[in-house]
């Protein structure tokens, strides 16, 4: 068993008081059973992330809309379960989609597993989400460093010019200059 899904799975046993349900979720290989308790009404939110981070792993599309919702979740643990069970699903519209969660400025507390989603997924959409998030992390006082720390490590990652004015920019930054030094450099000269 994987990491991801021994630390998922002992964190929603302990939220599901080990009951039952739980027990027959996670024992169950047959995906229509997980989907039909993905929709069911009055499913406890433990049960919802762990069926979605099932079938989601297991490449099965009719997670994607409860992995979004998760990824956008206020528990960080339930954004990184659903941000890894998203990377393993490889559904298409899934980079559009931390695209836009990445770039809500409403909701950028939680917009962390989006970012390195974007990174991770090095789809189209990435590097302009990262470089448009990014720049308003650069104003003067904002909050969400964590955020602006993880688009300078994913537009390095991504390697793309395009990021470099913002990357340099980023250098201003005491929180950023190192992680943006490293950026640059892995950047294609031109």
């Amino acid at each position: 068993m994987d990491e991801e899904l021994r630390s998922l799975t002992e964190r929603l046993r302990s939220e599901s008081g080990a009951s039952a349900a739980y027990g027959r979720l996670m024992a169950t290989e047959d995906a229509d059973e997980l989907a039909a308790a993905l929709t069911e009404p009055g499913q406890p939110l433990w049960a919802r992330e762990l069926v979605a981070f099932r079938l989601g792993a297991a490449g099965d599309r009719r997670a994607f809309e409860a992995l979004v919702l998760l990824l956008n979740h206020r528990e960080p643990q339930r954004c990184a379960s659903a941000a890894c069970a998203l990377a393993r699903l490889g559904d298409p519209r899934t980079a559009r989609a931390a695209a836009a969660l990445a770039t809500n400025e409403l909701r950028v507390a939680y917009a962390l597993h989006p970012v390195r989603l974007l990174a991770e997924l090095r789809a189209p959409e990435a590097v302009p989400a990262l470089i448009t998030t990014l720049e308003r992390r650069l104003r003067p006082h904002d909050p969400h460093r964590a955020v602006a720390l993880a688009c300078v490590e994913g537009l390095g990652a991504l390697g793309d010019v395009r990021a470099k004015p913002v990357l340099t920019e980023a250098l201003a930054h005491p929180a950023l200059a190192e992680a943006a030094v490293r950026a640059l450099a892995r950047l294609p000269k031109a």
